[in-house]
Order: structure tokens, then C-alpha cells, then sequence
């Protein structure tokens, strides 16, 4: 795949040629009378396992150390936008991708959410955060598009924006934060990108933000941003209790 920005001294080019991310913004259904029981949710809970025994990677936590055994999971965010949940899975293909999500459409995930889907392929490998281990319950999600401003710059604008912007991602590495790297979405969406930050405090995110502020990192994009508290997705998919 033809990089769409360059590497930078922290983005690297991935090797893991083909790998599609699975990004979903779902907003919860009102539910009605046996629309999404019991069998329904174990019907989704089924696929989820099925996609993690055909090579997925069932959450953002997993795309770091995909050897580990996760489970599925995903940012619970509706205390801060119109949307209840937004996560990430990384199928093995775009093909699988595609296959995956009517999977989990059909197996009852529309009776429960209404979801906006989107896939593209990696891009940047992951970049693991400076410092010791800590625990990281908050996610930091952003998409963006590629202005008219960085449409009409020059090679070497764009690698010094580039390279000013590097300066905030080492910030965020500083401040304990893990990027899941990068993926391309703009053979189907209008969003040029997606980056996901794993964060251990809300307070972390603010200064993240900062920093990039203050490099004038969204001079040149459009950006949609989103922030949720890690929870299994066996947790955020309720079942009315009542089957038809």
C-alpha cells in the first residue's frame, strides 16, 4: 500500500502487509419487547468469539500484543457524545472485514445498536509508551480528513508539519500513552485516518490535546474526536431480558 504521509521518527511503516481495522460508533436502540433478548446477545457474543478464533484482534489493548488472549472490548463514551460505544477490532483482510461485520449485523448487533462502520488498512505499526507499565482505562480516538490547506502545501511543509507534530506524539509517549499506530480509511469514507491513543487518565488526554494544540497539529486537518472508559463489549451488549 502507497503511504499517504510519510514515516516519521515515530510512525514506522507496518509489516503487517493487508490487516484491516473494523471501527465502530454505535449508538444504542431503544429496545423493544423481545427485540434483543438473551439469545440474541449470545448469538453476537458467538461471532465475537468466532472472529477471535479466525485471526482477529478483539480490541485496541490487543493490537499491542496480539499473542495475548483478550477480550473483546471497546470505550464506553455516552457520557460525552451521542454515541454509546466506540472501539476497534483489526480483522486479518479487508475481505474478512467486510464478511464480519454482516456477520454480526445478522447475528442481532442491529436489533441492538445502529452502528457506523468503518475499514481500512494499517498503516503505522503500533508505538508502545515511554516508561513503566501502568494501567490504561481510557481511549482517545480520532478521526481526520486532510484540509485544503495541506492540499495546497509543499514537500517540505507537509514533512516540517510532520515533523513539529512529532514533537506532541513524543508527548503523549511521555505522559503514558499508547498509539495504535495508524490505518487508512479513505478508500470508502471520507476520513482520511484513524489514531487511537490508550491512556491512563483523563487528565493525560487533556495534556496530550495540549500539546498538540500547541504545535498547531489540526492546522491542517478536520478532525472528529472521541473519548470513552474501557469495558467489555460482553457488558455494553444488554439484552432485555424478554424473548419474543
Amino acid at each position: 500500500m502507497t503511504l499517504l504521509t510519510e514515516a516519521t521518527d515515530v510512525f514506522a511503516a507496518t509489516e503487517s502487509v493487508g490487516r484491516c481495522i473494523v471501527v465502530f460508533l454505535a449508538r444504542r436502540l431503544p429496545l423493544t419487547c423481545g427485540a434483543f433478548g438473551t439469545s440474541e446477545k449470545n448469538r453476537v457474543c458467538e461471532v465475537l468469539r468466532t472472529l477471535q478464533a479466525e485471526g482477529w484482534l478483539m480490541s485496541v489493548r490487543a493490537m499491542f500484543d496480539p499473542e495475548t488472549r483478550t477480550e473483546p472490548s471497546a470505550f464506553d463514551a455516552g457520557f460525552a457524545h451521542a454515541v454509546d460505544m466506540v472501539g476497534a477490532f483489526e480483522a486479518p483482510s479487508l475481505s474478512a472485514a467486510l464478511v464480519g461485520t454482516v456477520r454480526l449485523e445478522r447475528a442481532g448487533w442491529s436489533r441492538q445498536f445502529a452502528t457506523e462502520w468503518l475499514l481500512g488498512q494499517r498503516e503505522f505499526a503500533t508505538v508502545e509508551a515511554r516508561g513503566e507499565a501502568v494501567d490504561r482505562q481510557w481511549g482517545f480516538v480520532a478521526l481526520w480528513e486532510w484540509n485544503d490547506a495541506w492540499s495546497a502545501a509543499t514537500r517540505k511543509e507537509r514533512h516540517d508539519y510532520d515533523a513539529e507534530c512529532d514533537v506532541a506524539f513524543n508527548g503523549d509517549l511521555a505522559l503514558g500513552m499508547n498509539i495504535a499506530g495508524r490505518h487508512r480509511l479513505d478508500w470508502a469514507s471520507s476520513w482520511h485516518h484513524i489514531g487511537i491513543w490508550e491512556a491512563p487518565s483523563l487528565t493525560a488526554v487533556d495534556l496530550a490535546m495540549r500539546g498538540h494544540e500547541a504545535v498547531a497539529d489540526f492546522k491542517f486537518t478536520t478532525s472528529r474526536h472521541f473519548i470513552g472508559r474501557l469495558r467489555p463489549l460482553t457488558e455494553m451488549i444488554e439484552a432485555d431480558n424478554v424473548e419474543a
